[in-house]
């Protein structure tokens, strides 16, 4: 089957650039991540599967394949520091370990800033005082400039763009 490289292309430009930056913070390696969006694109191209959610379909590839691959540099002989590869050919060893704990929590903190990416200015600045600085809602109110209704109002609605961002992009828990 030819490559339909239009069709490869659509997924790049539409998923591409999450991909890229979720497989970077679970391999700490840019070209490992390069290499695993690619193998991603390739699959979602070939098998074309219609999941319910395409970026949690391909988000969860990605976590997959950088577990696997983790896994497979785990299994593999290591003599004096350095990594042998399939071939043969030794590698430094990558001095940070990945286990699943680690790339869901770098996972998990890609979701989050992109989810608070797609939150208006007012919603995030109510988002950023009450939830990450612990202010009240009095102080935020007096931070913003707002009064404290308003300020009661922005975190309802934050809260639900953020559950409704969280539910398209796949995340259950």
């Amino acid at each position: 089957m030819p490559l339909d490289e239009d069709a490869v292309a659509a997924i790049y430009r539409e998923h591409g650039g999450i991909l890229h930056r979720l497989a970077l913070r679970a391999t700490g390696d840019a070209h490992q991540a390069e290499e695993i969006v690619h193998e991603v694109v390739l699959r979602m191209w070939r098998q074309a599967p219609e999941p319910d959610n395409v970026r949690a379909y391909l988000s969860q590839s990605v976590r997959n394949l950088a577990v696997d691959r983790h896994r497979a540099a785990q299994r593999r002989p290591i003599s004096a520091g350095r990594e042998v590869d399939a071939d043969g050919r030794e590698e430094a060893a990558r001095e940070t370990d990945l286990g699943g704990s680690d790339i869901d929590r770098a996972l998990d903190t890609l979701l989050v800033e992109e989810s608070l990416r797609r939150l208006s200015s007012e919603h995030l600045a109510v988002v950023r005082l009450l939830y990450y600085r612990r202010l009240s809602v009095a102080e935020a109110a007096e931070a913003l400039g707002v009064p404290p209704g308003t300020v009661k109002s922005r975190a309802f609605y934050a809260v639900r763009h953020l559950r409704a961002v969280f539910d398209e992009m796949g995340v259950t828990r």
